[in-house]
């Protein structure tokens, strides 16, 4: 009996797989952790708090905001499906996940970020309405379009992470399991197949192709129709103003954008997994932190939703 359990409980983890991780235990990299900590509270925090103050506030209660929220939503669940587990294999050093967590991780995170990839394009044509006919606003971006919009974000970006993780979870697998990332992503783990993954990669490559250049493509039609209109005004005013919106949200837009595509589009002699690990790393757990300071915090009206609160809450506290 003695000698059964070891060989349980050694088939139990090779039937397993295991995370190598993203930092080691030198001093550097223990202050990277904590500084990649502190960067995913700070998110939680700006979401969540983008999050309350939509809900709360009735002058917030538009399409513009509705959109923020669900950005917000996105990116408090990103944040939720991978940090947690990489601290806890970090700290405690046992780094196994099962078949099914690896599975649940695929799903969630495409769902996440392919709906993320949707719902930027929808905000960034609501900005183009807002702006360039503003008359038109209730009609070109009714609350009926907006809800189609969420749905149909949240819809393909299930879609197609169901598909993958799927998809990846049937291959048969070699004798090492080790995943030389932080959580599991479909081109990481593809590498472990046995099987030929040719024509999986293949049809994940279009999929990939249509989730991230439809979307982006329709940003940039977005806001160079914007641009364009800003710069037929006469108001030099107007025209920082509107510079310095669209420019931070494209540069937000690129950062995510830029990232997603170096993992999934990149051809496959090019990939090294140390470089795709940090750079999933920073669209992962950086993008989300800031969401919330680019599209919502530099508003002005959140910024009034966001003193008021503050100033009931003094109130009752005193």
């Amino acid at each position: 009996m003695d000698n059964w359990i070891p060989r349980q409980t050694s088939f139990m983890e090779n039937a397993n797989f295991i995370l190598l991780g993203l930092f080691n235990h030198t001093g550097a990299h223990r202050f990277l952790f904590v500084l990649v900590l502190i960067v995913a509270f700070t998110s939680l925090v700006g979401n969540a708090l983008m999050l309350l103050l939509i809900l709360l506030d009735p002058r917030l209660h538009r399409p513009m905001y509705f959109l923020l929220s669900q950005l917000s939503l996105m990116d408090l669940m990103l944040i939720s499906t991978i940090v947690p587990k990489m601290a806890v294999d970090y700290l405690t050093g046992r780094k196994f996940i099962s078949p099914a967590g690896c599975g649940f991780q695929i799903f969630f995170f495409l769902t996440l970020g392919g709906g993320e990839c949707f719902l930027l394009a929808a905000m960034s044509y609501d900005r183009y309405v807002a702006i360039c006919h503003p008359l038109r606003y209730p009609v070109l971006m009714s609350w009926k379009l907006c809800l189609s919009m969420i749905l149909g974000s949240w819809l393909l970006g299930a879609v197609d992470g169901l598909m993958q993780a799927a998809a990846t979870l049937n291959f048969s697998f070699c004798s090492t399991h080790e995943i030389d990332h932080f959580f599991c992503e479909a081109p990481t783990l593809v590498r472990l197949a046995c099987a030929d993954t040719s024509v999986f990669e293949y049809v994940m490559y279009i999929c990939c192709v249509l989730m991230l250049l439809i979307p982006i493509s329709l940003i940039l039609i977005s806001y160079s129709l914007i641009l364009a209109a800003v710069l037929q005004m006469h108001s030099n005013e107007a025209h920082k103003k509107a510079f310095a919106t669209c420019s931070s949200h494209i540069s937000v837009v690129g950062l995510f954008f830029g990232a997603a595509i170096f993992i999934y589009i990149r051809p496959k002699s090019y990939r090294s997994a140390k470089h795709d690990k940090f750079v999933s790393a920073f669209y992962t757990i950086f993008t989300p932190v800031l969401n919330p300071l680019i599209y919502s915090l530099r508003n002005s009206e959140v910024k009034g939703a966001l003193r008021k609160c503050m100033d009931q809450w003094h109130c009752l506290k005193s």
